[in-house]
């Protein structure tokens, strides 16, 4: 099974956070987004990666390939444990990489991908998006496509206020949580949308996307957006809209990534009893005071 992670985005949402680093690569305490989205690869059956990178990306190359000296100085400083886990990074999966080389769009992005993934179905993650879930939610997609054959992407419901932000299903109909996909819309006003489920970043898709994303026009923001490819695949084979199992994060909000990091922080084994215990006796107009 392949997987296609775009990682081009310039994180300008974070700035000046990302002026020298990818998004990417910001943690939730101490593990990198990106990593969160390969280990969702792993767990589900993904065996070959390509990451989609731009320039000003080489930390993500790097953090995935061996660091011989800082394994070295992990061993000779008696921390077996933390050489295992860095070695671990590099070797559990195959990761291949290529470049987007002008920012015109995530269905351009998805196009570069083309010659990796040949004639095959293969799984979207967004790096913005993480998945908590029982089930990988790449895996509840690579099942629903073994049963029906068909492009599958994941769909949740989203508050009115937020719809204009997100690529938008119509639904024809709806078995279990399963939806035929009549139309897509991207970013919709909200008294336009045709429904309330939001498309997030996870897709696992037929390869005939690559021929409709060639006679996609740019849309919105100037860029070739993959769900207007979607919308053309659309016409052509069945596509369906699930909504997954699962709490999903969308890391290129503010608020959604400190939600993020605090919840993640909160399990965390290392320091998860601590920060359950600061936040129960937090004050929040004395913090406020010290930042006047």
């Amino acid at each position: 099974m392949k997987a296609v992670i775009p990682a081009a985005g310039l994180g300008t949402r974070f700035l000046p956070a990302t002026k020298s680093q990818p998004k990417e690569m910001l943690p939730l305490v101490d593990k990198p987004s990106i990593q969160f989205v390969v280990e969702e690869c792993v767990a589900s059956g993904v065996d070959d990666i390509l990451i989609i990178t731009g320039r000003g990306k080489r930390a993500i190359e790097d953090h995935f390939d061996r660091s011989v000296e800082l394994e070295e100085v992990l061993e000779d400083g008696g921390r077996s444990d933390l050489k295992e886990m860095v070695e671990g990074i590099a070797e559990m999966v195959d990761i291949h990489y290529i470049r987007q080389k002008e920012a015109l769009g995530l269905g351009h992005a998805i196009l570069r991908a083309e010659k990796h993934v040949g004639d095959e179905a293969f799984a979207v993650l967004l790096g913005d998006d993480i998945v908590f879930s029982k089930t990988p939610c790449t895996k509840q997609l690579f099942d629903m496509y073994d049963e029906y054959g068909s492009s599958i992407i994941a769909v949740e419901k989203v508050p009115k206020s937020r719809i204009s932000s997100y690529g938008v299903i119509d639904p024809a109909d709806n078995v279990r949580g399963l939806h035929r996909i009549r139309d897509l819309v991207e970013k919709p006003k909200a008294d336009k949308a045709p429904s309330d489920l939001g498309i997030i970043g996870r897709y696992v898709l037929t390869s005939g996307i690559f021929d409709e994303l060639k006679k996609t026009k740019k849309g919105a923001g100037g860029e070739i957006q993959l769900t207007d490819g979607l919308r053309l695949l659309n016409k052509k084979q069945a596509m369906y809209g699930w909504e997954f199992e699962g709490v999903r994060y969308d890391l290129g909000n503010k608020y959604e990534y400190m939600k993020a990091s605090i919840e993640y922080g909160i399990i965390h084994p290392e320091i998860g009893s601590k920060l359950r215990e600061y936040l129960s006796r937090l004050d929040l107009k004395a913090i406020e005071g010290k930042f006047r």
